[in-house]
């Protein structure tokens, strides 16, 4: 096999890939040893007749295409290789010489791994201010607590105010006419939740226990069922019930209820070092985000469109991953949506290449800073992984083999440089 590499603009390069004729026909010989058990030819037994005779039947080239699929993963993995180049994109093959009893010929358009130069990466202005948590913070977590404990308490003196959760029955109508899903009886709603159509919660408010009342809506244009868009309708309503949230008091014993705390005072201590912690962990993803921005923005580098796509079409791989753990499959939302595969990988080109953009510039640091990954660094790692997933070390590190683990330290690498950028930044 021969291989000739033609350098072009925009970071792309053709491989021209030439598969020796001797090759090729011990590759058709193959292809003719595994099928020919299912070949009749007139003369012959099942499986019996002579390549040659096959040939002559069927055509020269009857074994052609399954020896070019034999051959051709092998010799572009090997030509990719020999040329010594970083291909980052999945290949356009082009046939220039497939023919029974000469040498097969093929070229490989493919993307290359772009240079970066780096300007500014150090000292970056980020103007991020370090985040505090307030008192309000605070009221708000135990007002959350405090909702996740209320009791519901009958309402019998006073009308439908905001807040309220009301049991109501409704029948609904369009010109007069009833529709589908618009009549319900025992139905509770909370007014203010905003669940129903526009302007529906908001005439409940003020009616009494027992009421009945004529509600004037419209449905929204782009409401989900076609035949209602847009459409003004009547409910007939009546409160069936009134309930309002009963909050448990704010004291030491509420505490002591809902934590391992016997004072309010120490519990709200508790609260405020799991939001400080929290509102940490947020900030710094604000810088790491920030600080690769900007360092981003301040290099230089041309990004093959292929790349882009093949990051694209990754990363809709991995929504649809994603999808089939929530028990849809991409075929399916793609059917909801009415998207085709071509327009939702459009839909993640940008963020792809600024997710490859983020990767080159941290990688480049890497080389620039000559960062190197430690044992250290690696067990650090497989802590953090066990922690995460709840697993023993050992077996974590279990999972990497020799090839796993050659990306993870790059994947360590690279969280290095980011760390890097965020110590260095003002």
């Amino acid at each position: 096999m021969s291989v000739t590499v033609e350098k072009l603009e925009k970071n792309m390069a053709k491989l021209t890939i030439e598969i020796p004729a001797e090759e090729v026909s011990a590759a058709e010989q193959r292809a003719y040893n595994k099928s020919k058990g299912r070949i009749v030819i007139p003369g012959f037994r099942k499986g019996h007749a002579p390549r040659h005779m096959v040939e002559r039947m069927y055509g020269a080239d009857v074994f052609m295409e399954d020896a070019v699929n034999d051959l051709l993963p092998g010799a572009y993995e090997a030509a990719v290789k020999e040329s010594g180049l970083e291909v980052v994109s999945r290949p356009e093959i082009d046939y220039e010489q497939v023919e029974h009893g000469k040498a097969l010929i093929v070229t490989a358009l493919v993307a290359v791994k772009p240079e970066v130069k780096l300007g500014q990466y150090k000292g970056l202005e980020l103007g991020l201010t370090a985040p505090v948590v307030t008192e309000e913070d605070i009221e708000a977590e135990l007002k959350k607590e405090q909702d996740k404990n209320a009791t519901m308490k009958d309402v019998e003196d006073r009308p439908v105010q905001e807040g309220d959760t009301v049991n109501l029955d409704y029948a609904g109508t369009v010109g007069g006419v009833a529709f589908d899903g618009g009549t319900a009886q025992g139905q509770d709603l909370v007014i203010g939740s905003h669940h129903f159509i526009p302007g529906f919660e908001e005439q409940m408010v003020g009616m009494i226990l027992g009421e009945e009342k004529d509600l004037h809506v419209t449905f929204p244009e782009a409401y989900a069922t076609k035949e209602l868009a847009g459409k003004e309708a009547v409910f007939h309503v009546k409160v069936n019930t009134i309930s309002e949230k009963e909050l448990p008091e704010l004291n030491d014993e509420f505490a002591s209820e809902v934590s391992e705390f016997e004072t309010l005072d120490a519990y709200k201590e508790s609260l405020r070092a799991k939001l400080q912690e929290k509102k940490d962990k947020d900030f710094r993803q604000e810088q790491e985000n920030a600080a690769l921005e900007a360092a981003v923005k301040n290099a230089e580098m041309e990004i093959p469109a292929p790349m882009v796509d093949s990051q694209a079409e990754d990363m809709v791989r991995e929504f649809g991953e994603r999808l089939q753990m929530q028990g849809m499959r991409l075929e399916q939302y793609l059917q909801f949506t009415g998207l085709s595969m071509p327009q939702i990988v459009d839909q993640y080109k940008e963020q792809a290449k600024k997710r490859i953009e983020g990767r080159l510039v941290l990688e480049a640091i890497v080389a620039a800073e000559n960062l190197e990954v430690t044992d250290e660094d690696r067990e650090k790692g497989y802590a953090d992984l066990a922690e995460r997933y709840s697993m023993d070390v050992d077996k974590v590190r279990e999972f990497f083999d020799e090839e796993s683990l050659a990306s993870y330290d790059k994947d360590l690498a690279t969280q290095k440089a980011l760390d890097l950028l965020v110590a260095e930044a003002k």
